[in-house]
């Protein structure tokens, strides 16, 4: 792969992670689409596209995947939709990143690996600036939707962890979008009482599921074979910056200086662990 293409790749899928916060939390906020319909249009459109994907690639899309995984997607998918009836883009990304990462780091200590003191000064950074964003305060984030995005943080770092076991990524997410369609159903069922669409949430919502998702996701898996684990960990570091920036520039949303303040705690704390080279696992 040439270093063109990688960088391309790269940007690409990055603007499309950003976007997910962008299209959710516009979908929520500014139409009359209802959280469940978003998360089950998200989902269901996530999975056409990357069955499509990994039709042309002519692969069997069957086979792939697991429920386990699915119920991590879902949990994420749904935890995301119902904290952005709340959050601004830019905190929701935050937590969302915050919580990816501690929940990755602390499960490979658990697993056996060791942090230096570097990484522990900086996992201890990084807490502290969530913590900091969840203090209570004029700018404090709203609990509920602050602790909703932490649980589509864990869920989400849980399936990444499970994605590591092997196999083609893009048909094992396709067939993890496929299984999770079940539990979206079952969700937009049991709430169907409440349920509200319209077209413009219904387009946002399709987006958000087969472009900024499905095509996102597939972008991502073609960029890794020309990023090393580490430059990869890293340019994840930009995903709150650029959604907070399109936040300010396409939703008219504020930046606090609570947000700013531990957005470089966070961020900052989270590059320190990851550029401090790791002991091997014993």
């Amino acid at each position: 792969m040439t270093p063109l293409r990688t960088v391309t790749l790269t940007l690409l899928a990055l603007a499309a992670f950003a976007g997910n916060s962008l299209l959710c939390r516009a979908a929520l906020r500014d139409t009359g689409i209802d959280a469940a319909s978003f998360t089950v249009v998200r989902i269901a459109a996530g999975a056409a596209a990357l069955w499509l994907i990994v039709r042309l690639r002519r692969c069997a899309p069957g086979g792939h995947g697991s429920w386990g995984s699915a119920a991590a997607l879902f949990a994420y998918a749904a935890a995301f939709s119902f904290a952005y009836l709340s959050l601004t883009a830019a905190t929701g990304a935050l937590l969302l990143f915050g919580a990816v990462q501690v929940t990755m780091i602390g499960i490979g200590f658990i697993r056996g690996e060791r942090l230096r003191p570097g990484q522990w000064f900086g996992l201890a950074l990084a807490a502290t600036g969530l913590v900091g964003l969840l203090l209570p305060g004029l700018s404090a984030p709203p609990l509920g939707g602050a602790l909703l995005m932490i649980a589509a943080g864990v869920a989400w770092g849980m399936y990444s962890l499970r994605g590591r076991a092997g196999g083609d990524p893009t048909a094992v997410t396709a067939g993890n979008f496929l299984r999770a369609c079940v539990p979206a159903a079952a969700l937009a069922a049991a709430l169907l009482p409440w349920a509200r669409i319209d077209a413009m949430g219904i387009a946002l919502a399709l987006l958000s599921g087969a472009v900024t998702s499905g095509i996102g996701y597939a972008i991502w898996y073609a960029a890794l074979p020309g990023l090393s684990p580490t430059r990869a960990a890293s340019v994840q570091l930009s995903v709150p910056v650029l959604t907070a920036l399109a936040g300010v520039l396409l939703l008219a949303e504020p930046l606090s200086l609570r947000l700013l303040v531990a957005s470089a705690a966070v961020l900052g704390g989270i590059a320190l662990v990851i550029a401090v080279r790791r002991p091997a696992l014993h």
